[in-house]
């Protein structure tokens, strides 16, 4: 199956940003929350819903506030990576903060996920907005779906 990059990484501000194609097609199939990867981190967290706030970080992202502006990105669209927030202490942590964020910026560097993926993703969310917040409901999200693979050539 086909997969999709999910960050790009700016080696100058040893942060990510969301890549165009992921935000678009993350938007089509209604997967943005506080940002279209809210989803993922998540999963990265153990699939709870700590994991939402894994790029919960405006101190650092107010670091690099200059930097990115001089690039032409805005601070806010930084995901940078808080090895903090990558350990839980309940038996740990195994390895230094250094070595947590070395290991994570790799991780993310080579993230890739399926379209199908993403489609199960989209599904799954979409029908919990329906009884959640009903006037989010994607009515038309297999069409969107279609779509997509039509123009992904999937």
């Amino acid at each position: 199956m086909k997969r999709i990059k999910i960050f790009r990484y700016v080696e100058e501000l040893d942060a990510f940003l969301v890549t165009d194609e992921y935000r678009q097609v993350a938007g089509r199939l209604g997967l943005n929350e506080w940002h279209p990867v809210v989803w993922i981190g998540r999963l990265f967290t153990l699939d709870n819903d700590f994991g939402e706030h894994w790029f919960d970080n405006w101190a650092l992202r107010e670091e690099k506030a200059q930097t990115a502006e001089r690039l032409g990105i805005a601070s806010e669209d930084l995901m940078i990576i808080d090895p903090e927030r990558f350990k839980d202490g309940r038996d740990g942590p195994c390895h230094s903060a250094a070595f947590r964020k070395a290991f994570w910026t790799d991780v993310l560097i080579s993230l890739e996920l399926s379209y199908s993926l993403l489609f199960e993703e989209a599904r799954e969310f979409n029908e919990n907005i329906r009884e959640l917040i009903p006037q989010d409901y994607i009515e038309d999200l297999e069409q969107r779906i279609h779509d997509i693979k039509l123009k992904a050539d999937i």
